[in-house]
């Protein structure tokens, strides 16, 4: 029988994600989020507007999604309360967060240059993705109250990098969920996929079919630079 609740958090579970980011003295900002989805080589996350991930993305306009699998939970769970911002804002401060400036080194990670954005790589994480801001939008703008609290930002994917053990045998381009166990948060908690439940209708479509321009010209950027 369902009943009426009003939970506080509607967390039923996403992928975490390490957002690095370039601060503005240039060092590495490193920070783990969860509110993403994905939407053919573009995702949308929300953030803080009072974040130094949302700070250093409005002022650089790109980043690194690293995405950690079960083996790196101990490291995100290093960066657990921690924040690159100084002071601290109120609202995490509330929560207990306190400032670290080097956030690899508190989580025991390792830096890889990225190739297309000026930001770190997560050497540990089987999935990195490369992305640039398209859009900023405000979230609950029509809300007095709540205006200017929380940011969502579109980024478009330039360059994927994934780690061998977690791809189909022979098929460089696929993932084989079977293999991939993502960490994932569901309501403050880490959880990752369990085994396959039922065969998906859906998995009969072959992947390619979801190709999009943006994969497409991710692929041509890459091809001409390993030409010059």
């Amino acid at each position: 029988m369902h009943i009426t609740s009003e939970p506080s958090i509607l967390y039923f579970g996403t992928p975490v994600v390490l957002i690095g980011t370039k601060n503005e003295n240039d060092t590495d900002n490193l920070a783990p989020m969860s509110s993403i989805f994905w939407l053919g080589w573009r995702c949308v996350i929300g953030l803080s507007a009072f974040s130094k991930t949302t700070q250093n993305l409005m002022r650089t306009r790109q980043c690194v999604l690293n995405l950690p699998s079960v083996n790196e939970v101990a490291a995100v769970n290093r960066l657990a309360k921690t924040t690159g911002s100084n002071p601290v804002p109120d609202g995490k401060l509330l929560k207990g967060y306190r400032y670290e400036q080097d956030k690899f080194s508190i989580a025991g990670l390792t830096k890889q240059d990225g190739e297309t954005v000026n930001a770190q790589r997560v050497y540990e994480c089987p999935v990195q993705m490369e992305a640039v801001v398209e859009t900023v939008h405000g979230l609950a703008e029509g809300d007095p109250d709540q205006r200017g609290k929380i940011v969502t930002f579109e980024l478009r994917i330039q360059r994927v990098y994934l780690e061998e053990s977690i791809l189909m045998d022979g098929q460089p381009n696929r993932v084989d969920p079977g293999k991939w166990k993502p960490l994932i948060m569901s309501f403050q908690e880490f959880y990752t996929l369990g085994d396959k439940v039922h065969s998906s209708t859906l998995g009969e479509i072959p992947e390619r079919l979801y190709n999009t321009l943006d994969r497409e010209r991710a692929i041509k950027s890459y091809e001409v630079a390993n030409l010059i």
